[in-house]
């Protein structure tokens, strides 16, 4: 796992500055503290950070071809790797290593563009090739690596696995998109492709991106989507058994490694059966590393212990206090726009115990989105029954209405609460999907921003994000057309972006085994019956690990990881949220109505309502705003009160 940067003039042969380069490289340190180097030619320049895991001796990167006209960085595994060695060798080329990383020097030679489509892994590279005058960007399908780039006005084009490298360059403006605000305080995230500056892109999972000097800089290009076709009729018992030789095999490549390897162990269904399928691969015991929390409602040691036990791992637990806030202003820095998954505490502390022990983790992230594991699913095809029983005109009219006027019940279960199901009914099956998962839905917004600032974003909504994937994902399926959505955006927004930073905070390389691609398509093939099952989440796999895993760990109630924000927010962190909402740092935007931000802390502090939520998104924007924005290593301050900053 490693962090790339770079630097390509667009227009011309100008000479990259070896110091600006080296900063924007060094800015990534924690991505690869292991070994770091440079390329420089005219016009043009790479940067790589190394966290050594394969070929730990002649796997430096960059990393040339034979005549040194194709140079490559990359930060990923390509888990195939050793299966294109004799194919490439079969064309002529010659290796003089054993890594990974050359065999995508080499796939570009032999098969151009096309040489992603070959690649099973994560991985985001950027490689360039003399002859050809042409930089190519990649990433991968299910965007496990990131990859920020951005064109500059003087026609430099700058590329990073973390957007601090862009900004670290010293010539990225630093004006924010409203759009990116408004994707923000909906989904807790900003969508690709867009990024909290204007000037700044990710490239979207599965694209590429190709430059050759003196061409304007054109858009990525698409090179693979899933597809659900439903159409395999195999029985639940054939299904069962491919599904574990599918997973057996997606965790053996991904066992592949000259470091210290482990797994994390939640007690959840993902992650248990990970570990109990790395212990049939591994002669010696698997190291397992998990985070206990000392409130019981937030607390699932237990359940990882009896995995642990079972398979005799070598496990590792560590107790997390329920009052470990102390990362907020840590995130803001290590996420570098606004984030707002308040999982990424325990994520950070698991990640931190995991590196005291092993230098790789397997995870089970995209087990949820994979085999149906949500319980937004089982709700969503529950409300989907129901809006099928009448029109969409005459729902939104009677519903619609209901909706309005029918007091809200936050303290009830979903179910019961008849207002959030009415609103529901009134939507189509995309608009209900993103209502349900929007952290301040739509009224919430409306009131939250100011006239100002709804002016900004001209009519904009972050759900036009989920109506464009939802145009592309070939299916009218209820529950496909929903795994399809967080495929596309929560998937690669949310759970990717979480762990990436949090495992290469500490120097740590996570493998996803669950977002394998082929048992991603594959897996789409099978009727969404084999997902959800009546009330039932993941049923293919519970099925499937029923003789490898006790029915407590498969059939018990999800519990996730989380953090207990509605008390801190009441309680210790009572004061410092107030402090922060309704600081300077917000109000000097001129975006939000202060009205309202005072009406969401005061009703929430005097238990009237559980803002936690919003309040948590709202404390990680301002967190942001003072930690990114007004302080960044190596470029001019901007402070947020300077209006010609804001846009307007």
């Amino acid at each position: 796992m490693c962090g790339i940067t770079g630097i390509f003039d667009t227009r011309g042969r100008r000479e990259v500055d070896r110091a600006v380069l080296t900063r924007m490289n060094e800015s990534q340190h924690h991505r690869g503290p292991d070994e770091g180097g440079l390329h420089l030619e005219a016009g043009v320049g790479l940067g790589h950070r190394r966290l050594s895991i394969i070929d730990l001796s002649t796997g430096q990167q960059p990393l040339y071809n034979e005549d040194q006209t194709v140079c490559v960085v990359f930060n990923g595994e390509i888990y195939n790797y050793q299966e294109l060695i004799p194919e490439l060798q079969a064309l002529g080329h010659v290796f003089h290593t054993r890594s990974d990383t050359e065999v995508i020097v080499h796939a570009w030679e032999a098969w151009g563009e096309a040489c992603v489509r070959r690649f099973r892994g994560m991985f985001a590279f950027a490689l360039w090739d003399r002859n050809r005058d042409t930089l190519f960007l990649a990433r991968d399908r299910l965007a496990v690596k990131p990859l920020y780039y951005g064109l500059l006005a003087d026609g430099l084009f700058v590329f990073g696995s973390e957007l601090k490298s862009l900004l670290a360059h010293g010539g990225l403006v630093r004006d924010i998109d409203p759009l990116a605000v408004e994707e923000y305080f909906a989904l807790g995230y900003v969508a690709e492709p867009r990024t909290i500056f204007r000037q700044a892109k990710k490239l979207p999972p599965a694209h590429t991106l190709t430059l050759r000097r003196g061409e304007p800089v054109g858009e990525p290009k698409e090179y693979w989507d899933v597809r659900f076709s439903l159409g395999s009729a195999c029985t639940v018992e054939e299904a069962c058994a491919q599904l574990n030789d599918k997973l057996t095999e997606s965790i053996r490549l991904r066992m592949i490694s000259e470091v210290p390897l482990g797994a994390f162990l939640s007690g959840g269904v993902d992650s248990s059966a990970v570990v109990a399928l790395m212990a049939g691969l591994s002669a010696d015991p698997v190291n397992t590393c998990s985070i206990a929390f000392d409130d019981p409602a937030f607390n699932e040691a237990t359940f990882a212990q009896k995995v642990a036990d079972r398979y005799r791992t070598n496990h590792y637990c560590d107790l997390v206090a329920s009052e470990d806030f102390d990362l907020i202003d840590t995130l803001a820095r290590l996420y570098d726009e606004p984030y707002a998954d308040s999982s990424a505490i325990p994520t950070y502390r698991v990640c931190q115990l995991a590196r005291r022990h092993v230098t790789v983790a397997l995870s089970g992230d995209g087990g949820d989105e994979t085999f149906g594991g949500y319980r937004r699913y089982r709700l969503h095809l529950m409300e989907e029954r129901m809006r099928s029983a009448l029109p969409q005109s005459v729902r939104r009219r009677l519903f619609g209405v209901l909706g309005r006027m029918y007091p809200k019940a936050d303290w009830a279960p979903r179910m019961f609460r008849a207002k959030t199901t009415f609103e529901g009914m009134a939507r189509t099956s995309v608009e209900a999907y993103f209502h349900s998962v929007s952290i301040l839905r739509g009224p919430m917004r409306t009131q939250l921003f100011s006239p100002r600032f709804r002016s900004e974003i001209a009519g904009y909504s972050a759900e036009d994000v989920f109506r464009f994937h939802a145009g592309r994902a070939g299916t009218d399926d209820p529950l496909a057309l929903i795994q399809y959505l967080d495929l596309k955006t929560y998937l690669v927004g949310d759970i990717n972006t979480k762990v990436d930073r949090a495992s290469m905070a500490h120097s740590l390389e996570v493998r996803e085994p669950l977002m394998d691609h082929e048992l991603v398509e594959w897996m789409a093939t099978l009727p969404s019956s084999l997902k959800v099952n009546g009330q039932e989440g993941k049923f293919l796999l519970k099925k499937a690990m029923e003789a490898s895993l006790p029915n407590d760990i498969l059939y018990r109630p999800k519990m996730g990881f989380a953090v207990p924000l509605a008390r801190w927010f009441r309680g210790p962190l009572r004061e410092r949220v107030r402090e922060a909402v309704l600081g300077p740092h917000l109000e000097a935007t001129g975006w939000f109505n202060q009205d309202y931000l005072r009406h969401l802390l005061d009703a929430h502090q005097s238990g009237a309502r559980d803002y936690s939520s919003p309040l948590w998104t709202l404390l990680m924007f301002e967190a942001f705003l003072r930690n990114v924005l007004d302080a960044v290593p190596g470029v001019s301050v901007i402070p947020v009160t300077n209006k010609s900053r804001v846009p307007s």
